[in-house]
């Protein structure tokens, strides 16, 4: 088991597009009040894909370098756990519905499963495989069972596909219009499909049906900003709030698509995840930062 200690940074650079607002946004109501960002790790690495672990009460995030892909176990704050080196590129992560990590292998081009071992992954499998994906990017899964996960062309922008892979085993394309598909979430009760369009910037709903296929997407939400910043990674809270990264740090928005405001992040947020032994631990991977946010809800993966 190897252990990275905590490495400060002095030099930082900027992904995030300066922000130029008609008015600037309020932080949102589902921040806990005078809470802020507090740096939990920080290292010369791009961080994504965060899942907390609610039997270990802990937090796993995805870690990239030159010729390096990792997942990362957050033992304590400035100290992780290497628990899983040469992951074949997991990037987008996701707790299942039976308490296992899900996530999107890139480079291996895969959707793989773990158990949460103290030492490593355990009981690895490989739920579905393609050499002909692009690099599956992000995955989430509905109270059925149904796993959804896109596989954006970023290079062509002509063959991007979010899937469906059902509960019976069977594979299936259910959006192929958007020209690159980014980060993915149902809603709490897997009626609605949400999913990050990097190519306009912005974010699409999709009904989901009960045979598992979706209906037309429409856009969802487009914040008043000029912050042209990639959408990326999003998570739910158990009032069915989303959290989506880009344009600027985390926007939150009711379920309803209205804005309910902004998280600001100084360095590019690339994803975003509830955890903590109450659920309302708001968690940001960022380039080279992972931050912690004390929040006034929970996160949906915390229903009872």
């Amino acid at each position: 088991m190897t252990r990275v200690s905590f490495l400060s940074v002095t030099s930082i650079i900027m992904f995030s597009v300066p922000c130029l607002l008609a008015a600037e946004p309020e932080m949102p109501e589902t921040v806990a009040a005078g809470a802020s960002l507090t740096e939990v790790y920080a290292a010369d690495r791009f961080f994504e894909g965060p899942t907390w672990d609610q039997n270990g009460q802990r937090l796993y995030f995805t870690s990239f370098a030159d010729g390096s892909a990792q997942i990362l176990r957050l033992d304590a704050p400035g100290q992780v756990t290497v628990w899983m080196d040469q992951s074949e590129g997991v990037n987008g992560t996701y707790l299942s519905v039976d308490g296992h990590f899900l996530g999107a292998q890139a480079h291996g081009h895969r959707v793989v499963k773990y158990a949460f071992g103290s030492e490593g992954p355990e009981d690895a499998e490989t739920l579905i495989a393609s050499d002909l994906w692009h690099q599956p990017n992000d995955v989430c899964q509905t109270p059925n069972g149904d796993i959804y996960f896109t596989d954006p062309d970023f290079n062509e922008r002509e063959t991007s596909v979010v899937y469906r892979f059902s509960r019976s085993g069977e594979l299936s394309k259910v959006v192929t219009d958007m020209l690159v598909p980014n980060g993915v979430i149902a809603s709490n009760d897997g009626t609605t499909l949400y999913v990050g369009d990097s190519n306009l910037k912005l974010w699409r709903s999709y009904a989901i049906h009960t045979d598992g296929t979706v209906g037309p997407g429409k856009v969802f939400f487009d914040p008043d900003t000029e912050n042209r910043a990639s959408p990326d990674g999003m998570s739910i809270d158990d009032d069915g709030n989303l959290y989506f990264t880009g344009r600027g740090g985390v926007w939150v928005a009711g379920p309803q698509g209205q804005s309910l405001g902004l998280i600001p992040t100084q360095e590019f947020c690339s994803n975003v995840t509830f955890g903590g032994n109450d659920g309302k631990t708001l968690y940001l991977t960022c380039s080279k930062k992972v931050y912690s946010l004390r929040m006034n809800v929970r996160g949906g993966q915390f229903a009872e």
